[in-house]
């Protein structure tokens, strides 16, 4: 059994959270949640995130099934993104975190 196996067995939090979890991956997955954008659309949303970073968790979002990659043949190349199924899942989760961040965190109206 691998360790990720063991992991979701013992704790679906867990395992959900290492699919999710860390600084970058909630936050792009919560900007696909408004629909399909390019590369330069997600980092505009994103201006922390370096392009290298950017890059590397999108592709992890890919491996994990959480996001798809379309590549058009085109000229400049085009490559969109957008949530999965899997991905569109976690709509309800990221529901559930807005109404507990306006209930007991300060932000900006």
């Amino acid at each position: 059994m691998m360790a990720k196996e063991k992991i979701a067995i013992e704790s679906p939090v867990i395992a959900t959270l290492e699919l999710i979890g860390g600084r970058w991956k909630g936050v792009i997955l919560f900007q696909l949640t408004f629909g399909t954008r390019r590369f330069g659309e997600i980092a505009v949303r994103i201006p922390s995130i370096s392009r290298k970073v950017l890059t590397e968790q999108l592709k992890e979002l890919e491996k994990d099934g959480l996001i798809v990659r379309e590549k058009f043949k085109e000229i400049p190349q085009r490559v969109e993104y957008s949530l999965s199924d899997l991905g569109k899942s976690l709509s309800p989760v990221f529901d559930e975190m807005a109404d507990w961040g306006r209930k007991h965190l300060p932000f900006k109206k």
